[in-house]
C-alpha cells in the first residue's frame, strides 16, 4: 500500500472529475498519520475552494465552537484529519452546495483512512458522510443525530454545520443541550491523550 504522503500527493493532483467541476479541480483536506480526530465532511464550499482551507468559512466557525476548538488546533494535522466525502466543490445547486462527487470516495476514501491508524473518534457530518460511515443507520439525519449515544465513543454523527441549516438547530434544542457538552467533552479527552 502505498504511503499517506505519496496518497496525499495523488489525491491532490487528481483531475479524474475535472469536466465536471464548475471551478475545476482544487483538492481540499487535512492529513496527518498521527491524527486522533478525523471530520468526515461532505465537499468544501465556495469559500473554501477559494482559500484551500477546509471549513474556512460560517459552517467552520460553528463546527470549531461546536467542538471548543480554536484555529490553530482545528488545523494541526497532526491531531485533526479532516478528510470531505469530495475534495473538491461540486458546484452550486438550487438548495444549495451540490452533492460531493462519488469519483472522489470511490478513488480515495479507503486508502487514504486506511493510513489514519490512530484516530480514535470520527464525527460524520451531513447524510453522505453518514450514508459513507453509518450505513446501519436508519431513518433520517434527525435520527442518525439524535442516536448518538449508541454510536459513541468511536463516531458520532452530526447535522452539517451550515447556516442553512439554522432551523433544523432550532427545531433540535436538544442537539445543543446534550450532544454538544458531550462532543466537547470526548474531543477535548482525544486530543489530551499521549
Amino acid at each position: 500500500m502505498a504511503s499517506l504522503t505519496v496518497l496525499m500527493r495523488e489525491a491532490r493532483a487528481c483531475v479524474r472529475c475535472a469536466p465536471a467541476l464548475p471551478l475545476g479541480p482544487r483538492p481540499v483536506f487535512q492529513l496527518h498519520a498521527s491524527a486522533r480526530l478525523l471530520i468526515a465532511a461532505q465537499a468544501p464550499g465556495r469559500k473554501v475552494h477559494d482559500t484551500g482551507m477546509p471549513f474556512n468559512d460560517a459552517s467552520g466557525d460553528r463546527l470549531r465552537d461546536w467542538l471548543g476548538l480554536p484555529r490553530e488546533v482545528f488545523y494541526d494535522a497532526r491531531r485533526v484529519a479532516i478528510l470531505p466525502m469530495g475534495f473538491c466543490f461540486p458546484g452550486a445547486g438550487p438548495s444549495g452546495d451540490l452533492p460531493p462527487r462519488r469519483e472522489c470516495a470511490g478513488t480515495w476514501r479507503a486508502p487514504l483512512l486506511a493510513q489514519l491508524r490512530q484516530v480514535q473518534l470520527t464525527l460524520v457530518i451531513g447524510r453522505y458522510a453518514i450514508a459513507y460511515h453509518l450505513p446501519h443507520a436508519r431513518g433520517s439525519l434527525t435520527d442518525t443525530v439524535r442516536d448518538w449515544r449508541t454510536q459513541a465513543p468511536d463516531c458520532i454523527a452530526l447535522p452539517h454545520p451550515s447556516p442553512r441549516n439554522n432551523g433544523w438547530f432550532k427545531h433540535n434544542p436538544w442537539f445543543r443541550s446534550d450532544l454538544l457538552p458531550a462532543l466537547r467533552e470526548r474531543v477535548a479527552r482525544v486530543l489530551a491523550a499521549p
